[in-house]
Order: structure tokens, then C-alpha cells, then sequence
């Protein structure tokens, strides 16, 4: 009888619970990026931020949800790719235009201190996506070169998963593909560190964020039974994170003679 009196507050709670796990799933892997959005836009300054980020993330969640189209899973992990694809374009807009801007002024301000009244300013040449430069390739001067390929990729890989959904074997290629790229985002990052022998110039808070990200979504996973390749990939997340981690905490302690080499480029997974 205490039981059957309980049950009303027992079923609100348990889809509280639910609906709040669903709403973290699907608005918590944009957050990091709001904070870095509003910094950019505040200094106009988006040599902070890697759009190679964006690129690496757009690629996985676009296969994310081709592979829902061969199996059907989670409705949340669904809009969570939807809500990660209109993020990173929007970051890929604002970091586009801040770098156009800024190089325009650069050219601006070397012809001033020349003081030469027989040179006009040019503007920094333009890059398009058309050009297929593999150079510039995702350094373009347009934001709408960038929908351009990303409507290219999403055309071209969606009309091979619609002749290949009978295919078992390339429908789970495809989910493995999918969350494996979004997995491999801080190995970059560790081998960066690798390299320099240091973390500085990297936001640990962002690495925190990220582990207690990748942590939650993983539990997720395994508790709603998503299709194998989520789990397995999200605890390969996991990993790396707290192996970028250690690197924080060894080379804080234990400080290593700098490496000579070139600086390597900045991880797709910098912020």
C-alpha cells in the first residue's frame, strides 16, 4: 500500500530525471563553444580557435545522422547533431568574418605606416572553395564556400548511404566512422603536447569540461543501450581526455626540455 502511494512521485521523478539527461545530452556538447563564441566576437580575435574544429565536428555529426537513416537510435543523440551542425556553422561564420576583417585591416595599416600616396590598399586575396586549392583548403574568405562543401559532403555521402541501406555491413561502418572521427578530436591535442613537452597555451578548464562531457555522455550510452559503436568510441573519448590530463599534471611537475623542432601546428581540439 505505501508502495502503490509512492508511485506518484516516483514516475514525475523518473521522467524529470529522464527528460533532463535528454536536454544534457542535446544542448550539453555546444556549451564549451558559447563561451569561446562570445570571446571572439568580444575581441574580434579568432586566432584562439581552431575552425578545424568545426570542420572535424560537422564531418562526424553529418554521419551521425545518415547513419540514424540505416539504424534508428536515440532520438536525443539525433537533435544533439542537429544543434552541433547550425553551432559550428555559426562559428564558422563569425571566424570567418573576424579574419577577413582583421587581414584586411593588417593590409590596411602596412600601407599607412609606408605612407605612399602610389599604392592603393588591396585587399587580401580571396580563396574559394571553387578554386580546389588543397592549400587553402578550409581557409576560404567566404562563409559561403564552407556551406558550399558542406553541402557537397552531405550530397555526395548521402546519395551512397541511400544506395547502401541494405547493407549491413556499411551501415554499421558508417555509425563507427561517425562517432570514431568526433573520438579522435583530442588526439591532435595529445600529440601537440607530445611534442612541445608542455601544455602551456592550452585551456585546462576546457579539458575538464570535456572529460566531464565525454564521461556523461559515455554513462548515457551504455544506459540507453545506443548501438555499440557510441559506447565504444565514447570511452576511446574518455581515454584521450584523461590522457591529455596526465600530460597536464606531468609536465606541470615534472617540466621537460623543450623540443627543437617546428611548432606544430594548433590542435583541431584548441580552443
Amino acid at each position: 500500500m505505501e508502495a502503490d502511494g509512492l508511485e506518484w512521485l516516483v514516475v514525475p521523478m523518473h521522467q524529470l530525471v529522464s527528460w533532463s539527461a535528454a536536454g544534457a545530452m542535446v544542448f550539453g556538447g555546444v556549451v564549451p563553444y558559447i563561451p569561446q563564441y562570445r570571446d571572439i566576437k568580444r575581441t574580434q580575435n579568432a586566432e584562439g580557435f581552431s575552425t578545424y574544429v568545426c570542420l572535424v565536428l560537422l564531418v562526424a555529426n553529418i554521419l551521425r545522422i545518415l547513419f540514424w537513416f540505416g539504424r534508428h537510435f536515440e532520438s536525443p543523440l539525433l537533435w544533439q547533431s542537429i544543434i552541433m551542425i547550425i553551432t559550428m556553422l555559426l562559428m564558422l561564420k563569425l571566424c570567418t568574418e573576424v579574419r577577413v576583417s582583421n587581414e584586411l585591416n593588417i593590409k590596411r595599416r602596412s600601407f599607412s605606416a609606408a605612407d605612399s600616396k602610389d599604392e592603393e590598399i588591396k585587399a587580401p586575396p580571396k580563396r574559394s572553395y571553387l578554386d580546389f586549392d588543397l592549400n587553402y583548403f578550409w581557409h576560404w574568405s567566404k562563409f559561403t564556400d564552407y556551406v558550399q562543401c558542406v553541402l557537397t559532403f552531405t550530397g555526395v555521402t548521402g546519395y551512397i548511404t541511400y544506395l547502401s541501406l541494405d547493407s549491413f555491413l556499411f551501415v554499421e561502418t558508417l555509425g563507427f566512422l561517425a562517432v570514431f572521427t568526433e573520438a579522435m578530436l583530442g588526439v591532435p591535442q595529445l600529440y601537440r603536447n607530445y611534442q612541445n613537452r608542455s601544455t602551456d597555451g592550452m585551456s585546462v578548464k576546457m579539458v575538464l569540461m570535456w572529460t566531464s562531457g565525454d564521461t556523461f555522455k559515455t554513462v548515457y550510452f551504455i544506459l540507453n543501450q545506443a548501438p555499440f559503436q557510441f559506447s565504444i568510441c565514447g570511452l576511446l573519448q574518455v581515454f584521450v581526455d584523461m590522457a591529455i590530463l596526465l600530460q597536464v599534471y606531468f609536465y606541470s611537475y615534472y617540466p621537460q626540455k623543450p623540443a627543437s623542432h617546428t611548432a606544430h601546428p594548433a590542435s583541431t581540439k584548441a580552443l
